[in-house]
């Protein structure tokens, strides 16, 4: 692989890349990002993330706390390709926008921590990725650092991660002394001299030469026994070639059955031209990918990634710019032009583009048109939401939106003067379209507004952005977990009869149900067991839509109820006061006296925590842990440190931060991601629904 600034030729689907930079909090992936930029020629001078100038944590808010809040996508050339790149968040509250980014990526770079190896939230980035089966390649950043090891970071990798490690480089130089790479496939020296932009090659280092050649036969027998053409000219030469192994390891990433590792230090610009290249070399273009998924007139269809096809794309992030409402889409098949109409799978109506941009953080270049494989962002769209299918009006296609998780902590809002109200529930409605893991409502007893996230530091970004972009003071209320109720034992044969005459038209509806829980605490499900057309396929729906609705407040606490299962077993029908309307009435109504009658069970979410303080301090952690209703599953120590995992009910966890920096002298951290919902244990529960 050659290191190459040439312009880009091209952005036919075979020319990009779409990529994301995952990876724990802190690990570098802001940095790795910056260096890319500054690597192809997009900016001129590098930016830090301590100075506050890096070109995609433009936010605010990121600059202040240093930080990658919202994801941000960046365009760039390199080698004659189109590279557009995803900076994601790396913190546990901020995961949902990882998971709408990780549905339109086709590939993805893990940055790992040479000194932490796999950390907590680097390893719930790579199950996402899993399981959205987007292939990725290693870097193992920040080997100028003291402790940094490369052998001990990749063995982390195959025991957190279950993957195989391809390693293509060997570190030159150790911590402060690393000064480049000794290139595994071409046997080549990479050099980064001291204050210079450019690599310097060379041959391998004398003292070098022994251990490349060791690695280099490593990596050659490893990739012959994962893949079928390299076992094959391995066994009849003895040895693979430069190019066998490439197109091996190729595939091999393609096929999620190996992960290949470079290294090196993105703050030092050292290893970021290699990355580059590994990143055109093994990750998939658009043309690599099978045809996108959909369903029309309720028949699956798919479409390829070809600029000829039917335009369709996915909206999957939304934004308020000062160049105006901005919708990100990622086009999968087909040629989206300025000025066109296109059409609102979920509403059925149609918009007009505006606007393409190609977007590079806050900064746009305005563009004529975009082909199948590219992410751009378009002004014009008033209604698409993240997760809304774009397509050509004659040639309707609906994708699978992104999953969004349910939040877990909420906060009552008000504006601090009652002028404000209507601003605050403006900014609030805005807030809910930028971010679907955001989710507001009124509370039905006190009429406060409340506001839900995925944790705290979740909730008090949303929260600061009203107060810096709309200039609205706000009063917050003290976080409350949300809790969720369940049943225990379910209902057979529950029959509830619906009739209404107001003088009118009237209203029948005759359902009898059967509740009863899931194995998993979590979920819907509904099925219709009758036989004999007693009660017609529209109004079976209407009665799974008004379960729905019932859901929405159990009779313990008015919490949602989730993790059962309601199946309609009978039913009757009058032949004119019958309708959707009255079959919905019946299910919310059918379900809401099941659930009274029901044993029912209050729920509350459990994070893991993973706690790093110096070996001294390991009793007080674990007494507070045991103290907050916490359940230790692991302890180890290295070098001084110690790293203790619990599972904590997250209720116990408000204000863990502060607790946890003064008892360990400000030198203790903890991560923490959500995990299961747990019953809440009989004496908490009666405090939790008494008051």
């Amino acid at each position: 692989m050659r290191t190459d600034r040439r312009p880009l030729v091209t952005t036919a689907p075979t020319a990009v890349r779409n990529l994301g930079i995952l990876a724990h909090v802190d690990a570098g992936k802001t940095t790795i990002t910056e260096r890319i930029l500054f690597a192809t020629g997009a900016i001129h001078k590098r930016g830090e993330v301590h100075e506050g100038t890096t070109v995609t944590d433009f936010d605010a808010q990121e600059r202040d706390r240093g930080i990658t809040i919202f994801a941000a996508a960046v365009s760039c050339a390199w080698g004659g390709h189109r590279v557009n790149l995803i900076d994601t968040p790396g913190h546990v509250d901020f995961s949902d926008e990882v998971e709408r980014s990780l549905r339109v990526l086709d590939g993805a770079v893990a940055v790992f921590d040479a000194v932490a190896g796999v950390e907590p939230q680097s390893e719930s980035v790579w199950r996402q990725a899993d399981r959205h089966g987007v292939p990725r390649i290693a870097f193992v950043n920040k080997l100028d650092r003291a402790g940094a090891d490369l052998d001990t970071a990749v063995a982390s990798l195959r025991e957190r991660l279950g993957v195989v490690p391809l390693v293509v480089q060997l570190p030159i130089g150790r911590e402060d002394g690393f000064t480049g790479v000794v290139d595994l496939l071409e046997m080549r020296a990479l050099v980064w001299p001291t204050g210079g932009a450019a690599v310097e090659r060379g041959p391998v280092p004398e003292p070098l030469q022994k251990e490349a050649q060791l690695r280099r036969r490593l990596l050659e027998e490893t990739v012959a026994e994962l893949h079928a053409d390299a076992l094959e000219e391995f066994c009849a030469d003895g040895a693979l070639t430069g190019a066998t192994l490439a197109r091996a390891l190729r595939e091999l990433t393609l096929r999620g059955d190996g992960v290949v590792v470079l290294c090196g230090s993105a703050y030092r610009n050292r290893g970021i031209e290699p990355l580059l290249d590994a990143v055109l070399a093994y990750l998939p273009s658009p043309a690599d990918m099978p045809p996108v998924r959909g369903t029309a007139g309720g028949a699956d269809q798919e479409r390829a990634p070809d600029p000829a096809e039917p335009f369709a794309a996915l909206a999957f992030k939304v934004t308020a710019t000062p160049t105006g409402r901005l919708t990100y889409v990622r086009v999968y098949a087909g040629t989206l032009r300025k000025g066109e109409s296109v059409l609102d799978a979920a509403t059925g109506r149609t918009e007009r583009v505006g606007r393409i941009l190609r977007v590079q953080a806050d900064r746009h270049e305005e563009r004529e048109e975009a082909l199948a494989g590219d992410i751009v962002a378009v002004i014009g769209l008033k209604a698409a939401r993240a997760g809304t299918t774009l397509c050509a009006p004659g040639a309707p296609l609906v994708l699978e939106p992104p999953s969004v998780a349910e939040p877990v902590v909420s906060v009552a809002v008000e504006a601090r003067r009652s002028v404000d109200t209507g601003r605050l529930a403006s900014a609030l409605a805005r807030l809910v379209e930028e971010d679907p893991s955001l989710k507001v409502r009124s509370d039905a007893e006190t009429g406060q507004t409340v506001l839900s996230g995925m944790g705290e530091l979740h909730l008090e970004v949303a929260v600061e952005k009203i107060r810096r972009g709309q200039g609205v003071e706000v009063v917050v209320g003290r976080p409350q977990v949300s809790y969720r109720e369940t049943v225990v034992r379910g209902v057979t044969g529950l029959v509830y009869r619906h009739v209404k005459q107001d003088g009118g038209a009237g209203q029948f509806a005759h359902v009898v149900i059967d509740v009863e829980p899931l194995e998993e605490a979590a979920g819907f499900e509904f099925r219709s067991a009758v036989v004999g057309g007693r009660v017609p396929q529209e109004y079976a729906r209407a009665v799974e839509a008004g379960c729905r609705d019932a859901l929405v407040e159990g009779p313990l606490g008015g919490y949602p109820v989730t993790g059962l299962r309601v199946t309609l077993t009978d039913g009757a029908t009058h032949s004119k006061d019958s309708s959707e309307l009255a079959f919905r009435a019946a299910g919310r109504f059918a379900l809401r006296a099941a659930l009274r009658t029901a044993d029912v069970e209050l729920l509350e979410p459990v994070v893991e925590v993973t706690v790093t303080v110096p070996e001294d301090g390991v009793g007080a952690v674990l007494g507070d842990l045991a103290a907050r209703r916490g359940r230790v599953s692991g302890s180890t120590s290295t070098s001084g440190t110690a790293v203790v995992t619990a599972a904590v009910p997250l209720a116990e966890l408000f204000g863990y931060a502060s607790r946890l920096r003064g008892r360990t002298q400000g030198r203790g951290t903890f991560t923490a991601r959500p995990t299961v919902l747990a019953p809440v244990p009989p004496s908490v529960a009666a405090v939790v629904l008494g008051g």
